[in-house]
């Protein structure tokens, strides 16, 4: 039995919402991976995360228009940038007051603080002026089998989101550091007593956590261009995480997929208007029905 055209039109673009579902939950996932590998060890959300994210945007917008490096170099630049400067964000706003105290809402109202200092840097020194990143990231149109098309970038940013957590899993699973990060999660001072050097490790921690989020930031930066308040999309990763679970990887993944279909199956059959509606209703009803998240479990001040 053949389709008729308006049903091929609703195939079609279900296909293509789902496709484009999968791309933007992919990058969610790098985002709210980093908030639940960061939850995991300190158990508080880095709400500064965001700031990561758009320093990696604006490393690689200036090393691809001041310096003309190709796409790849700027990007490792990116990735690096972020990632020590997540680093640096430990050290000097959150390794104070975990010495001093093993209460993690004063490290969370710091990582408020700590968002809107990155923000306003920026603000102040460059400017909140909209910038596009140079088309170096293809985003002409793809044919799926004759019945959908969508686009090259989305098709990109999922397979390298896909690459990039994979490479987070082998890390984490075949690696000394990965299964530090492992023993962490469940009671930090053991992992201590048992020889881990925690300092560092927590220093690793938020170095992947920033490289993922500048990877997310690159791929955001082309969707929705650049400017300092990009971070706030991070808003979402988080509320991923949660559905997910904080604290659980898989969930963190699992909750961003579902959030990025929600998105855009709703701006696909109903409106774009709907969708921050169905993100933030999600996160109710999770919160109502099962507070810990999908893979989430109940946990207790790690000190």
């Amino acid at each position: 039995m053949s389709l008729n055209t308006s049903d091929a039109f609703q195939f079609g673009t279900l296909i293509q919402q789902v496709i484009n579902g999968l791309s933007l939950g992919s990058v969610y996932a790098l985002i709210a991976v980093g908030y639940s590998l960061v939850y995991s060890i300190l158990l508080f959300s880095n709400f500064a995360h965001g700031g990561f994210l758009v320093i990696g945007g604006y490393v690689c917008y200036y090393l691809l228009n001041s310096l003309g490096l190709n796409i790849w170099l700027a990007s490792v630049g990116a990735l690096v940038g972020a990632g020590l400067s997540a680093v640096f964000v430990e050290r000097v706003a959150y390794k104070p007051i975990r010495e001093r105290t093993p209460v993690t809402l004063y490290m969370l109202i710091a990582s408020m603080g700590m968002s809107i200092v990155i923000e306003n840097i920026f603000v102040v020194t460059i400017g909140g002026r909209f910038r596009a990143l140079p088309p170096v990231i293809p985003t002409r149109s793809v044919d799926i089998l004759g019945m959908a098309t969508t686009s090259a970038f989305d098709l990109l940013s999922l397979a390298t989101s896909i690459a990039f957590l994979i490479g987070l899993q082998i890390f984490l699973s075949k690696t000394k550091w990965g299964l530090a990060i492992r023993a962490a999660s469940y009671n930090l001072r053991t992992a201590g007593l048992m020889g881990v050097n925690v300092n560092r490790l927590i220093s690793i921690v938020f170095f992947v956590a920033g490289l993922l989020a500048a990877i997310g930031g690159i791929f955001l930066s082309v969707r929705y261009t650049l400017y300092p308040q990009l971070g706030a999309i991070t808003t979402k990763a988080f509320v991923a995480a949660v559905i997910g679970g904080l604290g659980s990887l898989p969930g963190a993944v699992v909750g961003s997929i579902i959030l990025g279909l929600a998105e855009m199956l709703a701006a696909g059959f109903l409106s774009s208007q709907f969708r921050d509606l169905i993100v933030f209703g999600l996160l109710i009803a999770t919160l109502i029905v099962r507070p810990t998240g999908l893979f989430g479990k109940s946990v207790g001040e790690k000190v």
